[in-house]
């Protein structure tokens, strides 16, 4: 196994992810589709800007 690379200056360490952002319609439309998207067996966040 590799060795863990050392944090930045700033103390983190970036590990790369991906992700895919859904904009929905309203509230409702959210919950449904986080609802459908969890039940698909995905790892989810929800996010309200």
């Amino acid at each position: 196994m590799a060795p863990k690379p050392p944090p930045g200056r700033n103390g983190f360490t970036y590990r790369p992810q991906w992700a895919v952002i859904v904009v929905c319609d309203d509230e409702d439309h959210q919950r449904a589709t986080y609802e459908t998207l969890q039940a698909m067996g995905l790892r989810l966040r929800v996010v309200a800007v």
